[in-house]
This record gives C-alpha cells, structure tokens and sequence, in this order.
C-alpha cells in the first residue's frame, strides 16, 4: 500500500502537469489571437484590392467599346459583356448625374467609406447604369447617337444595360 505522502506528492505533479499545459495553451491563444484579427482584416483589404482591380477592368472595357463606337458615329451601335464584382454601390455616366460628359465612374463600397474609379473618355457620353449594382455578368448597349437623349443639342454614346 502506498503512503499518504507518496500520493500526495503524485496528485500534486499531476495538478502542477496540468497547471503547466493550461498556462502554455493560454499563452499561444494569446499571441495567436491577434494574428487572427490581422488576418481578417488583411483578407478584407485584399478584397477591396480586387473589386477595384476588376471595376478599372470594367470601365476600361466599356471606354474602349465608347472610343470604337464614338469614332463610327450615328447609328454604329455595339453590345459589351461587363463583370461587375461585389461592392459596387452606383455607376455613372457621363457625370454623377447620368447627364453628358466625359466619365465614367464605378463606386465602390470600402471599409473607409467610398472609393470612386473613374475613367475619362474624349466622346461625349451619357446614359443610366446605376439598375447595375449587383455582383454578376452584364450585357450593356453602346450606341452613337445624333442627340444625346439627355441634351439633344450634343451629340453623344449613349450606354444602357440590355434587359
């Protein structure tokens, strides 16, 4: 049979084991913990990279289609398929109200608040995109125009989504 001392001090080296394995696990949440939230918020930074990324792809496809449309002149017309990724708040055309001008704009939805991309066209253009605000794949009508519908003393590309 074994002493009392003898299990005392056995139960006490258990208790201390666990004591010892609670405080190193302790420690590693505490330092990981933090790499967690930097993760996170990194991740959410990168996010806003990429729908940036892919709205400058977006308006550069749509200037292009503008520029090719534009130089034709009236009744050229062209279809452009656009990606629209998460976080776009509006689109503009021609200016912020969607009258005649020489930009178009994406509005992106950031952590700090908006974030417009923007990209200047040398054709006058006007139009409506602001039905598109939704992540997805878009059909969006280019057509020269006589008289802009907008202002018709100009004469301008004109830009809708195809419905």
């Amino acid at each position: 049979m074994k002493s009392r001392c003898t299990v005392l001090t056995h139960n006490k080296s258990r208790l201390q084991s666990s004591f010892e394995l609670l405080i190193t696990l302790s420690l590693g949440l505490v330092i990981l913990f933090p790499l967690i939230i930097i993760a996170f918020i990194q991740l959410s930074n990168a996010n806003v990279s990429v729908s940036s990324i892919q709205s400058q792809q977006a308006i550069s496809k749509i200037a292009g289609v503008v520029s090719l449309v534009g130089s034709e002149g009236y009744p050229a017309k062209q279809f452009v398929q656009i990606q629209v990724p998460p976080g776009v708040e509006n689109i503009y055309v021609g200016n912020t109200l969607n009258g005649v001008g020489h930009s178009i704009t994406f509005v992106v939805s950031t952590s700090s608040g908006p974030s417009y991309i923007n990209q200047y066209v040398s054709i006058n253009v006007s139009g409506n995109l602001g039905s598109i605000v939704g992540q997805g794949s878009y059909l969006i009508n280019v057509s020269a125009q006589s008289q802009c519908p907008s202002y018709t003393d100009l004469q301008c590309v004109y830009i809708t989504p195809v419905s």
